[in-house]
C-alpha cells in the first residue's frame, strides 16, 4: 500500500468533504457530506475524544476515517466514518486505516471497537446494508455482528400524510389545558433535564444539537409550565428526525403525533423531500402518524482490542 496514513488537522476538513461527496456511494448521504463531516469530525470533539485518520499519497487526500470514545464509556472506541474514494478501493487502504484507529483507540484505553453510531453525534446506526462490501470487511477483519438497527422514511412531497394538519388535534390539546409550541434555547435546560430524568440516555445531547441551531429545531408540549413531551429534527443531518418523547402520563394524548408532524413540516419547508426517523423503536406509530416505511437497515459490528473484554 503507496500510501501514508496521517492525522488529520481541522484545515483539511474541507478535503474530507470533498472526498465523502464523491466517496459515500448513496447519495442521500453524499449529499450531506458537509453536515456529517462537521458533526462527527468537528463538533462532536466538544463532548468526546474524537480521531481524524486520513490515507494520503503525495498531497492527495485518498481515505478518511473519523473515529471516537464514547462519551458515557471511554471503554468503547467508534469507528463514526470510513470512506475510500472509489477509484482507491480494494487495495488495503480501508483495512489499513481501520488498523490504525484500533491501535490509536486502544492507546486511548478502549477495550472494544464499535462499528456503530456514537450517540449524541452519529451521521448512522451502523453499517448500511447496502454497503455491502463494508459489510463484507468488517467481518473479515474480525468483527462480529450483534445487533440490527433500523430506519424510517417519511416522504414529504405535497399530499404526503406526513403533512396532514395538526390544527384539530392542536385545538383539542388545547381544551385540555396543554400548549403546543416551537422550543426556543431558553427551554433547552428543561427539556435537557425532562429528557434525562424520564428516557435516560443521550437525548438530551441530542435536543442540545436540535434547538437554536441552523437546519434544525424542536417543538415541545407543556401543561402549566410542566414539559410533556418533545420531538426534535436535524441534530446530526438536516434529513433526520429525533428524537422524540412522550411523558408515560400523557401517552396516547396524541401529543405525539402533532410534535412528530410539525418537526417534519419545518424539514418540508426547509426543502427536505423525505426525512430519515433514525433508528426506530415504535414502528406502528410512526407508520401510523405519518405514513413512515422501514426503509435503511443497518448492521452494528463489534470487535475486542487486544484481547480485552
Amino acid at each position: 500500500m503507496d500510501v501514508e496514513i496521517i492525522e488529520l488537522g481541522p484545515d483539511r476538513l474541507p478535503e474530507v468533504v470533498d472526498l465523502c461527496g464523491r466517496a459515500l456511494d448513496l447519495p442521500e448521504d453524499a449529499a450531506e457530506a458537509p453536515s456529517i463531516v462537521a458533526t462527527l469530525a468537528d463538533r462532536a470533539a466538544a463532548d468526546r475524544p474524537v480521531l481524524r485518520l486520513g490515507a494520503v499519497r503525495g498531497d492527495a487526500l485518498v481515505g478518511v476515517l473519523v473515529g471516537s470514545l464514547s462519551a458515557r464509556d471511554p471503554r468503547l472506541g467508534h469507528v463514526d466514518l470510513l470512506a475510500v474514494a472509489r477509484e482507491e478501493r480494494r487495495q488495503g487502504i480501508g483495512g489499513g486505516l481501520l488498523a490504525e484507529a484500533e491501535a490509536r483507540l486502544a492507546g486511548l484505553g478502549a477495550a472494544e471497537l464499535l462499528l456503530a453510531g456514537n450517540p449524541p453525534q452519529y451521521a448512522w446506526p451502523g453499517i448500511d446494508v447496502r454497503y455491502t462490501p463494508a459489510v463484507c470487511a468488517a467481518l473479515r477483519l474480525g468483527y462480529r455482528q450483534d445487533r440490527t438497527a433500523w430506519n424510517m422514511t417519511a416522504d414529504l412531497s405535497e399530499g404526503s400524510p406526513a403533512l396532514r394538519s395538526t390544527e384539530a388535534a392542536e385545538q383539542r390539546l388545547t381544551g385540555r389545558g396543554v400548549t403546543v409550541r416551537r422550543a426556543e434555547p431558553a427551554d433547552l435546560l428543561g427539556l435537557a433535564d425532562f429528557a434525562r430524568a424520564t428516557f435516560g440516555g443521550t437525548w438530551d445531547g441530542e435536543l442540545a444539537g436540535s434547538v437554536g441551531r441552523p437546519d434544525a429545531g424542536a417543538h415541545l408540549a407543556e401543561r402549566d409550565g410542566e414539559i410533556l413531551g418533545f420531538a426534535a429534527y436535524g441534530s446530526s443531518r438536516p434529513s433526520w428526525f429525533g428524537p422524540m418523547g412522550t411523558a408515560p402520563a400523557a401517552e396516547g394524548s396524541g401529543i405525539g403525533g402533532v410534535l412528530l408532524r410539525r418537526c417534519l413540516r419545518d424539514q418540508a419547508a426547509a426543502g427536505v423531500e423525505a426525512a430519515q426517523i433514525g433508528w426506530v423503536g415504535p414502528v406502528p406509530f410512526y407508520s401510523g402518524a405519518a405514513g413512515a416505511r422501514i426503509e435503511r437497515v443497518f448492521f452494528l459490528f463489534r470487535k475486542e482490542l487486544n484481547g480485552q473484554k
